[in-house]
């Protein structure tokens, strides 16, 4: 069984979704099926439960909004890809907070050339764990914020919020 918390965040709702105490998914949206649809056939078979309290992840959850930027490292996750997509996801866990890095650099943390950036974006448009799995903290060299599933201006308000800045609140 796959089960769901939504929980509320200064920027809006996050639903994360698991399995046997692993994250499966995490995502700005105050309905978890969105975040259920995304997932494997096979999990999805396993059915949806949405409950009050996941434990350690919700924990973890309130403790980054509340200041402890480290707080999500510790939650296990895991997500479908090829191995290059898993190394990418596994590399972007390592961007640490307060810090971003650009897409060829992130391909080159993963073991894979530079020029291999496209893939690094590919990875992060396909990544169901934010902001577990950091891709806000990916930016394009050329300048700018590039894009976010869940919109620029929630990218803009994470960045801002682990570099100390203070941004207002979104419902």
């Amino acid at each position: 069984m796959i089960t769901a918390q939504v929980l509320p965040t200064p920027i809006g709702s996050l639903s994360l979704l698991t399995r046997e105490g692993v994250l499966v998914a995490g995502g700005f949206t105050a309905d978890p099926t969105e975040m259920f649809a995304r997932l494997t056939p096979a999990l999805q078979s396993e059915g949806l439960d949405v409950v009050d309290d996941l434990g350690a992840a919700a924990e973890a959850v309130r403790a980054y909004f509340d200041g402890d930027l480290d707080a999500l490292d510790a939650v296990p996750v895991s997500q479908p890809g090829s191995p290059t997509r898993k190394r990418l996801h596994e590399a972007l866990r390592e961007v640490r907070a307060g810090t971003t890095v650009s897409y060829a650099e992130l391909a080159q943390a993963a073991g894979l050339p530079r020029t291999a950036a496209r893939a690094a974006g590919s990875a992060c448009a396909q990544n169901l764990i934010a902001p577990f799995v950091p891709c806000h903290r990916v930016l394009p060299s050329t300048g700018g914020y590039g894009g976010y599933y869940y919109g620029v201006p929630v990218k803009e308000w994470l960045l801002a919020h682990e570099s100390g800045q203070k941004l207002g609140t979104r419902t």
